[in-house]
Formats: structure tokens, sequence, C-alpha cells
């Protein structure tokens, strides 16, 4: 299992922001949503690109390659050219900071 990675304060990702963090070797984004926190590999199951600079619509980021949509919570491929999902992980918020961590192998 691997442990939990500190992202950043709070207050370091405001809304509408994003930030990468790199867990054993694994680039994960996380987003805020509307204030909600959500946590996917930043990478494009289309052609390996990554999609943390991409936009963001609603609750769906846009693969600035092109052009896939993939949802944020749940990691699903919206649109072609990406058929696969990406994953996604854990978020929580503890002592006014945000972790994620790398959960597949648990």
């Amino acid at each position: 299992m691997t442990e939990w990675t500190r992202v950043c304060s709070i207050s370091e990702l405001p809304e509408g922001s994003w930030k990468v963090v790199d867990v054993e070797d694994v680039l994960i984004a996380v987003f805020n949503v509307a204030g909600k926190y959500h946590a996917i590999e930043d990478i494009c199951t289309h052609d390996g690109g990554e999609l943390a600079s991409g936009k963001v619509e609603g609750c769906e980021v846009i693969c600035p390659r092109h052009g896939a949509r993939f949802c944020l919570k749940t990691g699903a491929a919206l649109t072609p050219p990406a058929y696969e999902p990406v994953d996604v992980f854990p978020v929580k918020i503890e002592a006014d900071s945000l972790w994620t961590r790398d959960d597949r192998w648990d």
C-alpha cells in the first residue's frame, strides 16, 4: 500500500486550478472543481500526453493534444480519440492540506 502524499495546502489550490504531484513515479493531477477535489493520473490513454494543462469544463478535462474528454470524477473516457479511462485516486483533506495516494495496488 502506498502512503499518502501531500499535494499542497488548500489555499494553494483555489477553485478552477490544478496541481500535479509525483507519487512513487506516477504523476497525479489534482483539480479543484467548484470546491471539490478530484485526482486522476496525468496521462491521456490515447497517446500518453499529459492532461493537467487541458481546459476544464464542468467536471471534464479536455486533452490539450487531441481533444479527448475525461470525467474527473470517474476517469471515464467520454469522447474519441480516447476509449480507455484514466485512473482516479483518492483525495483527503487533513491539517489544511490536500493529500492523495496511488491505491491501485492495495
